[in-house]
């Protein structure tokens, strides 16, 4: 089947009767089905637009329509008030929450010997891959997977099979591809359709998922761009990374010294989901720079009790460190996403993190590497409805401004550019 259908404009968003006639014209290609589950994103991805998405193919299928399954990943579940804002008056009663933990059986394996080469040796043991048990035992004859494709952190773009092998998948896969991207390099992937990641997801969906009825739904989201992007294939997937790269991408001439990212408080409440605000700045930032984080709904580190606890034991103190930790700490080697998240929320030394939230205490927030400042003064220094988004003159400082850091990625040209090989915490020795 290839490409379903494709719709793009390089110079507005899409418009929402864009999207469903999109949507309704790769269904109808598609041919009649008689059982449907919709993979969407979860809330902290509703710019996405997936809820729109999700909601015309229950328009389109009605009944047939039986499960909607966000793809949770390590996130916690959609409360009611998220649901009824990202779909509307899609019943939610059809929304089942995935547990990335208890609700996977097992597909396949991931060669030890494809790991290692392709980490370059920095791993050399394989993994299962797991998959939320609806995908295997509901007897769905379509499963419509729907998300943005976006520069990301672990992935290098986000989007198409990570969906299901990640935010539908289980522990072991979600552990070990986390810290397969980790090791490797955040910088070498981000902004890149190709990398050992990616090439990992692929591996899984050719050798494991080829029987499964899977489609894939892409959103390109820009403030001047929009895109959709649907087949059963890598086509649509290459097609969305070429137009998102376009529309999310800002290659900066200079570094920056001092940036301000504003997490939205209904969005992001843990610095597990809000250092999108550090891996997407990280490249842009210049040695002796600050990153001011604007945090006012963030209050907790991790998502669940468990990962919670061993952010605040090992704290984002660099990559050097928490390699050290996973040798040291079994608990931590038992959950090397975690690990992975703590070598993404950290500066390596290079710049200044600043923390400013009311729901976590000054003790805490330096307790695991960051700085900490006091929500309410930052908010009437930096003002996020005063400012616009990119270079500000702000008194006698300049400040960049990115009210809306998981939507893109901001890098120096040189630092994009660095050679393969360097790894994340040498990159302050690039000339």
């Amino acid at each position: 089947m290839s490409l379903l259908s494709a719709v793009k404009s390089e110079t507005r968003p899409l418009s929402a009767e864009e999207l469903k006639e999109g949507l309704f014209r790769a269904l109808d290609a598609l041919g009649s089905r008689r059982k449907v589950l919709v993979i969407p994103p979860d809330f902290t991805r509703h710019h996405s637009r997936a809820g729109e998405l999700t909601k015309a193919a229950w328009e389109y299928y009605g009944d047939r329509l039986s499960c909607v399954l966000p793809a949770l990943g390590t996130h916690r579940p959609m409360r009611e008030a998220e649901i009824a804002a990202m779909f509307g008056d899609l019943p939610s009663s059809l929304i089942v929450n995935h547990n990335w933990r208890s609700d996977v059986v097992t597909i396949g394996e991931i060669p030890g010997a494809f790991v290692e080469e392709q980490s370059e040796g920095a791993l050399k043991h394989g993994w299962s891959v797991q998959v939320n048990r609806l995908l295997v035992e509901g007897g769905f004859d379509l499963f419509l997977s729907i998300g943005q494709v976006v520069p990301h952190e672990v992935a290098g773009m986000a989007g198409h099979n990570k969906n299901v092998f990640i935010g539908a998948g289980g522990s072991e896969f979600i552990h070990n591809s986390h810290f397969l991207g980790a090791v490797y390099g955040m910088e070498r992937m981000m902004g890149r359709a190709d990398g050992p990641v990616r090439r990992v997801l692929n591996f899984a969906a050719e050798r494991f998922a080829g029987g499964l009825p899977l489609i894939h739904a892409l959103t390109v989201i820009g403030e001047n761009a929009g895109g959709l992007f649907i087949g059963d294939d890598l086509q649509c997937f290459l097609q969305a990374c070429e137009m998102s790269l376009q529309a999310n991408f800002t290659l900066l001439e200079r570094p920056i010294h001092k940036v301000i990212a504003y997490l939205d408080p209904a969005m992001f409440h843990s610095t597990w989901i809000g250092n999108k605000a550090i891996y997407r700045t990280r490249m842009a930032i210049a040695d002796g720079g600050e990153l001011i984080v604007l945090a006012p709904g963030v209050r907790r580190f991790g998502e669940d009790p468990a990962m919670d606890a061993l952010i605040r034991k090992h704290g984002y103190r660099g990559t050097p460190a928490a390699l050290r930790a996973v040798e040291e700490d079994p608990g931590l080697a038992a959950h090397l996403g975690a690990a992975a998240h703590l070598i993404h929320g950290s500066s390596e030394g290079r710049f200044r993190i600043t923390y400013c939230t009311d729901h976590l205490t000054k003790e805490e927030v330096e307790g695991v590497g960051f700085a900490y400042a006091p929500l309410a003064p930052m908010m009437s220094l930096y003002e996020p409805a005063k400012l616009s988004p990119g270079w500000n003159q702000l008194r006698a400082e300049e400040v960049f401004f990115i009210p809306k850091p998981s939507l893109g990625l901001w890098a120096h040209r040189d630092r994009f550019s660095a050679q393969a090989g360097v790894q994340p915490w040498q990159l302050a020795r690039i000339g």
